[in-house]
């Protein structure tokens, strides 16, 4: 017998191996790239049909405080949720001159036709409140970034000295270089992620929608598993091992939450590979709060702080404010119902008594956010490249002793023309931990030549719009099984929407809890209905008594207790 022959170059790239190699790619694709061709359900009332509602009910006074995507959800579902009886006024309370949040947009070189996201900045096609609503409301969606034509659509990620990972943002290659690099671990997150935004979906419908208690809810799903470890451990634990989750899982909690796997929880980890159909809408995701809001006919108060909140002796809430709207400066009302939709650590207002249940202070993360214009593109050379530096850069911890890089991420967004010298430029923008020094700004641009720029020494044409923000984005969302309560007081009239933050922090979930609270609400004013016409009906049957000297026909024999 012949020795066995080691096989050559042509034998390996068997005809059948190449049908295996391309099945293998084609499957990670639309494992990692989905159809976008979803099935949406979405809540909604049913036929509120004919009723005879009582011409003298008082009307429910609501005060929400805070418009973003908890307070607009809120009101926006407790116009939908309460019973067509139900007369409902709601006011809410906005000490910013805006509506949206942590969601809004500035306008690049001052021009309102250049508006750009300075805080929120895409939501997915699994977010049912975000994408209903933009239905709704008929507002465009677009991508998350439009192409570019003089520069790669590409996505790189970066620790300070080598690049772990460059591909497009989409596509088939991608995949297959994901696929090549990385095994089967980007096909066991991906299916891992599917479980687990599968069980959050489940807080959407009954018999968990609403949910009175977050941290009961998220056991019965089975989410505290996910909630309970670290993301690397998560992803251990379900046989999920290697280069992956630092080099792209950690990339991706970094950009979106500004913390490494080995910190931030592993349900949040799984909601950052959640990013199926990402998009945004046209103007800023902000007009999804506006339309909220405005559908729901609710009094919104700009550039008012609350300052107080205290319970009166019939049961009612006075909400004292400070406005700029109101000469005094203060303006005192009441409510049946108090809805704070702010973190109370940030909403800087007292109640009076003391919530019963208060949410405990937390830290959240200082995040910079800074947005540039510039003519000059990236500079290759500082970031070790040769080639085009790729439009979106995400960043990952070095796994040598090299620095890590000052910054989360830099996305080139798009080209524009400024209105001042009528060059096309570029818009940047940057998350870091820290503030960016304008002498770095400079260092990562290419430099200008004085052939074609007369006036490449000053530093105007270097970046000649610039805006900085600093948030407290979100918590840092360390591994933990209990979440903030929904319900402030005993008697069910001072609630709270802020505590998902710690559960999971996006613009959905906030409305997932404002709407959650909005059903809570609404269900007890139906509750409060039922016992006032069952003590109408009492009442009526005790004068029919007092009237006859008869007993009124209860299902009851004579004798029996009422």
């Amino acid at each position: 017998m012949e020795p066995a022959q080691r096989p050559n170059r042509s034998t390996f790239w068997s005809r059948r191996r190449i049908l295996g190699l391309i099945c293998l790619v084609v499957a990670v694709y639309f494992l990692w790239y989905p159809s976008s061709d979803t099935k949406w359900v979405i809540v909604t009332l049913p036929d509120a049909g004919i009723y005879q509602c009582d011409p003298n009910e008082t009307a429910k006074n609501v005060a929400i405080i805070g418009a973003g995507s908890g307070g607009a959800s809120a009101a926006y579902y407790i116009d939908r949720f309460k019973h067509p009886c139900n007369s409902v006024n709601i006011t809410v309370y906005e000490r910013s001159s805006y509506v949206g949040g942590r969601s809004t947009t500035v306008d690049v070189y001052g021009d309102p036709a250049e508006p750009v996201e300075l805080g929120a900045s895409i939501f997915v096609e699994v977010n049912r409140n975000l994408v209903s609503a933009a239905r709704e409301f008929n507002l465009a969606t677009q991508g998350f970034k439009p192409k570019i034509k003089d520069l790669p659509n590409t996505l790189g990620v970066y620790d300070g000295k080598d690049w772990v990972f460059m591909g497009s943002e989409s596509g088939w290659w991608t995949a297959a270089k994901i696929l090549w690099k990385y095994g089967l671990a980007p096909i066991r997150t991906q299916q891992l992620m599917k479980k687990t935004v599968g069980a959050f979906l489940q807080m959407y419908e009954e018999p968990h929608f609403p949910f009175q208690d977050l941290s009961q809810t998220a056991y019965d799903l089975g989410l505290t598993e996910a909630t309970a470890a670290t993301g690397e451990e998560f992803l251990q634990a379900n046989g999920i091992q290697g280069l992956f989750g630092t080099d792209i899982i950690q990339a991706s909690t970094r950009v979106n939450y500004a913390q490494n796997i080995d910190k931030i929880h592993g349900l949040e980890s799984m909601v950052c590979m959640a990013t199926d159909g990402a998009m945004s809408i046209q103007g800023g995701n902000w007009q999804i709060f506006d339309g909220m809001l405005k559908a729901s006919r609710a009094n919104v108060l700009l550039n008012t702080s609350v300052s107080n909140v205290y319970r009166r002796s019939d049961g009612s809430y006075a909400v004292n404010a400070l406005s700029s709207s109101y000469p005094t400066g203060i303006d005192l009302a009441i409510y049946d119902t108090v809805v704070l939709a702010a973190p109370l650590q940030f909403a800087k207002l007292n109640f009076t008594p003391a919530p019963v249940n208060p949410p405990p202070e937390i830290p959240y993360v200082n995040l910079h956010v800074t947005l540039f214009t510039s003519p000059r593109k990236l500079n290759p050379q500082a970031f070790n490249l040769e080639g085009a530096v790729p439009t979106t850069i995400l960043t990952t911890t070095p796994k040598t002793n090299a620095n890590p890089p000052p910054f989360y991420s830099i996305s080139t967004l798009r080209t524009l023309t400024n209105p001042t010298t009528y060059q096309r430029e570029y818009l940047y923008k940057i998350f870091s931990p820290a503030p960016v020094s304008p002498s770095w700004l400079h260092s990562i641009l290419t430099p200008l030549h004085a052939s074609t720029h007369p006036l490449a020494t000053q530093d105007r044409q270097d970046i000649s719009w610039i805006y900085e923000k600093v948030w407290q984005s979100y918590p840092y969302l360390s591994p933990r099984i209990t979440f903030e309560d929904v319900q402030l007081d005993e008697e069910g009239k001072v609630w709270y929407t802020s505590g998902i933050e710690s559960f999971i922090s996006t613009m959905e979930t906030s409305s997932l809890m404002g709407m959650n609270v909005a059903r809570l609400i609404t269900d007890g004013w139906k509750r409060e209905g039922k016992e006032s016409e069952k003590q109408k009906l009492q009442k009526a049957e005790g004068g029919i008594e007092a009237a006859t000297g008869q007993v009124p026909m209860t299902g009851k024999a004579p004798g029996e207790e009422l």
